[in-house]
């Protein structure tokens, strides 16, 4: 089953349910397909490929996140846990992240396979990691991770 029938099956499941906590975040999720297919077709896409999708899930993450650092320094708890909760539905639907120890031994041994010395290949070290990994890993972790070991 493709990742746009799996949202719009939790969607439906959510609303019979009344799941007031699941389905709101779900309706932007499936708006958000619909509005980058609107937005593919003017390029000619007839639809989203599975790795548009989750490049619009990790961006819609990425948003979140980042107001979620909002919310904590402006104490706002409410607002704080209301995108935790938004976080995690959109994260059902994201392939399994690596953990930070998996994260830092993919980033020592592309390093030592790139032969990178220092920071001016950190580029080379990113391209190598995006064109193996690019579901797997968190590329805002891969980056501090590299920049420490490259110093």
């Amino acid at each position: 089953m493709s990742l746009k029938k799996q949202i719009e099956e939790k969607l439906n499941i959510a609303l019979k349910a009344k799941d007031k906590n699941t389905y709101p975040t779900l309706r932007l999720i499936v708006s958000a397909i619909k509005d980058a297919e609107i937005a593919g077709r003017s390029k000619g896409k007839e639809s989203l490929a599975e790795s548009d999708i989750i490049g619009l899930l990790k961006k819609m993450i990425k948003q979140r996140n980042e107001s979620c650092e909002v919310y904590k320094k402006a104490g706002r708890k409410e607002l704080l846990e209301n995108e935790t909760k938004e976080i995690q539905v959109i994260n059902q639907f994201l392939p399994k992240q690596l953990s930070d120890e998996e994260t830092k031994k993919i980033c020592e041994d592309t390093i030592k396979s790139v032969g990178a010395q220092s920071m001016k290949d950190m580029g080379k070290v990113m391209g190598a990691l995006k064109s193996k990994n690019l579901d797997s890993l968190d590329f805002s972790k891969v980056s501090n991770i590299i920049k420490d070991l490259l110093k």
